[in-house]
């Protein structure tokens, strides 16, 4: 008896694993004997462009908060202390510099911050 069950217990755990993978989208073929079958859709490992997206900004509102509370002389000061350093400090110091969007934003966060 618990032969039988455990077949079909194996089975049902088969087609729910089938109906997963088909579940995100699915194409028919038809085979070279003439059966038609369905099969899952290829998932193609995509570059996340959202995450990138989110990172940019983060990093572009970071560099304004930071511009908009230290005023932009002083961050201009320290900004070319970087570009004294270690190779590292170079590269921070390129990535701080101020950019046209983060210095708008800066502009538009000051009253804010006051």
């Amino acid at each position: 008896m618990s032969d039988a069950f455990n077949e079909f217990d194996d089975r049902l755990r088969r087609i729910d694993k089938s109906r997963a993978r088909l579940k995100n989208g699915y194409v028919t073929v038809v085979d070279r004997d003439g059966l038609i079958v369905v099969r899952p859709k290829r998932r193609r490992a995509s570059f996340p462009w959202r995450g990138l997206v989110f990172l940019i900004c983060g990093f572009l509102g970071f560099k304004a908060l930071l511009m908009a509370s230290m005023g932009f002389g002083n961050y201009q000061d320290r900004v070319a202390k970087l570009h004294e350093g270690g190779l590292v400090e170079v590269a921070g110091g390129y990535l701080m510099q101020p950019d046209p969007v983060s210095e708008y934003l800066a502009i538009q966060m000051r009253p804010y911050l006051k």
